[in-house]
């Protein structure tokens, strides 16, 4: 259990709570379930309403500003944190969901709230097989009571990956490649579905027979509810592209079923060929993708 969250925004002597998260790692596309104990304050204030929001760390642009200008990093009304011209870090809500209120506890009494709430498909993973990735997700409680509204810190939310994430990346670390680092970058992949404001971008260093060719391979994963979409970049962060952009590609797989039906291995060792070709014949602007999963003919 965490540490009780003191919602100091309610005023002194309000309700108190607790968000207890079931045990183990959620997935992306699957439930978050939980309770919220909750203890009433001294006045026996009513419940209005209480929300669960779903916040993640996010890397601002070179602005720190989301497109609008406003931004998750000003004062916009979609997050908090940090604003200004240079790069830094906001928190962005990528989800919320109404669990509970529309009751009136009485001073002191202690009641649990049950939840269970849907994550998106596109949910950052925040560890691979119980080792953590660096990515920092958490979930927020909020209480509203009589008109005023209060706000927990967050609990860290740990987020394990779809079997075909999963087998995606021990593909590439089979095929030699080494795991750098892992963010969350605010902005879309242009091109694709992507639903959330952000993408997370996962940093593989290529093995010998790549590194005179990439300096660095960058992974994003779009799921839906049918089919993984993996995003590739090559050399993003200062490779040996003199004018700035990066060769990417896109393919598209299912990840229904079980991922031990498809040799994974082999389909990764045809992407990274295949962006690699497509970089050295048509330079740093080539952009392409393909909805198959395997190289094409």
């Amino acid at each position: 259990m965490v540490p009780k969250r003191l919602l100091g925004s309610l005023g002194v002597g309000g309700p108190t709570v607790d968000t207890v998260l079931d045990a183990g790692a959620a997935r992306p596309g699957g439930t978050l379930s939980g309770r919220i104990e909750l203890t009433g304050g001294v006045d026996g204030h009513a419940i209005e309403e209480i929300t669960l929001e779903l916040v993640a760390r996010v890397e601002t642009g070179p602005h720190g500003d989301g497109p609008d200008g406003t931004g998750p990093y000003g004062n916009g009304p979609d997050g908090d944190g940090e604003g200004g011209d240079g790069e830094g870090e906001g928190v962005v809500v990528f989800g919320r969901h109404t669990v509970g209120g529309a009751f009136r506890p009485a001073a002191g009494e202690r009641r649990g709230v049950p939840f269970a709430v849907p994550l998106p498909w596109e949910t950052p993973v925040t560890e691979l097989r119980g080792r953590s990735l660096g990515v920092v997700l958490g979930v927020r409680t909020e209480l509203a009571v009589a008109g005023a509204r209060g706000k927990g810190a967050p609990d860290p939310l740990a987020v394990a990956p779809l079997p075909a994430q999963e087998a995606v990346l021990e593909a590439f670390e089979r095929l030699g490649f080494r795991f750098r680092s892992a963010g969350l970058e605010y902005g879309r992949v242009g091109g694709t579905g992507q639903r959330l404001p952000f993408r997370q971008e996962i940093a593989l260093t290529p093995p010998p027979r790549y590194a005179g060719q990439v300096a660095e391979i960058e992974l994003t994963f779009l799921a839906v509810a049918g089919a993984l979409e993996v995003v590739l970049e090559a050399d993003k962060r200062g490779g040996p592209c003199a004018d700035g952009h990066d060769a990417l590609s896109r393919f598209t797989v299912p990840h229904e079923g079980p991922a031990a039906s498809r040799d994974w291995t082999d389909l990764a060792d045809g992407w990274i060929r295949e962006l690699v070709e497509h970089r050295a014949s048509y330079g740093s602007h080539a952009v392409y993708g393909h909805e198959s999963g395997h190289r094409p003919g």
